[in-house]
């Protein structure tokens, strides 16, 4: 016993926090430390704002202050976010942020119950997701517009690609290495970062890993492993080693080439071809379950989302109607 107790001894000389520092982060409210604790920085920037959004209805002013929380506060501010014309889908996240945090302070043993248990959620929409999905013909359309003669139309030909026949989120695609594509059992997979920092193996598709030779081959970096798989082909600074931006994904390649070909493009983003390529592969008699796998997605139901087979015009009985 008296061993353990020598080795438990920690010399003051050797430890990396004071004590004053120990006990300011004892003393830090579970609150913060929920906040602080979600790892993705969209999913954080987006429950900041939800959270703040109650605060400000609720009048809490210090971290503390959700402990006097009632279910009675959220029904409250759930019909006043539905007074403000906001998207089912929106108000539904709204919920959840509080609904996360108060379930971390039920874990903390700061709060008795979680107070947004029991408080209905929306469910309009809540069956499909809001993205829409491209038909076939367009889908082929868009691969095919990008230039194979310059370096940015070979770049764009090979994005979408990575788009459309993989389900990639948009910061997924701008994470990847030219290192993130390796051989497993002798198929070619993208080594996938998503989200909450969860990895993934994708197998490669071979119109997708044809079309990234060849802008490899013209780029010139496909030999250096831990630079960004896609990257500007010119910058103001001089420096091409940065992986694109979401923001630049979505305007210089996605929504440049539907402008070109006529489509709406308020109506087709990153996230449609997120859709487009879950909807083919259901369509195609994929499982769901492997889908749900293959989009990295929690939960089957949030796969479902993506499902637009229901939804097909042609399928309408519109055109059953014969007179």
């Amino acid at each position: 016993m008296q061993n353990v107790k020598t080795e438990l001894i920690v010399n003051e000389n050797s430890r990396l926090l004071t004590a004053a520092e120990f006990q300011s982060l004892a003393d830090v409210p579970p609150e913060v430390e929920w906040f602080a604790n979600i790892e993705n920085a969209n999913t954080r920037r987006a429950y900041k704002i939800d959270v703040r959004d109650f605060m400000t209805f609720a009048g809490i002013h210090q971290a503390e202050e959700f402990r006097l929380v009632k279910r009675s506060h959220l029904i409250a501010w759930r019909k006043q976010l539905e007074t403000r014309t906001l998207e089912a889908a929106t108000v539904r996240r709204k919920l959840s942020a509080v609904a996360s945090l108060f379930d971390h302070l039920c874990e903390c043993n700061a709060v008795p119950f979680n107070p947004a248990d029991g408080v209905k959620r929306p469910n309009q929409g809540a069956n499909e997701g809001k993205s829409p999905a491209l038909g076939d013909q367009q889908a082929k359309a868009i691969l095919e517009a990008p230039s194979p003669d310059t370096l940015k139309g070979v770049r764009d030909r090979a994005i979408l690609s990575t788009l459309l026949f993989h389900g990639l989120r948009r910061a997924e695609l701008c994470s990847l290495s030219v290192g993130d594509m390796e051989s497993r059992r002798g198929v070619m997979h993208f080594r996938v970062l998503g989200k909450g920092g969860k990895i993934r193996f994708v197998p490669v598709h071979p119109h997708s890993s044809q079309r990234i030779s060849e802008y490899l081959e013209r780029s010139g970096h496909g030999d250096k492993l831990d630079n960004a798989l896609f990257r500007p082909v010119k910058n103001p600074s001089g420096t091409l080693e940065k992986a694109m931006t979401g923001h630049g994904i979505y305007k210089d390649v996605v929504r440049k080439y539907a402008r070109a070909l006529g489509l709406d493009a308020s109506a087709v983003c990153v996230h449609g071809l997120r859709a487009t390529a879950a909807t083919n592969a259901l369509d195609h008699e994929a499982d769901i379950a492997k889908v749900q796998e293959w989009l990295g997605h929690a939960s089957i139901s949030t796969t479902r989302l993506y499902d637009r087979r229901k939804s097909k015009p042609e399928d309408s009985p519109t055109f059953k109607v014969s007179y």
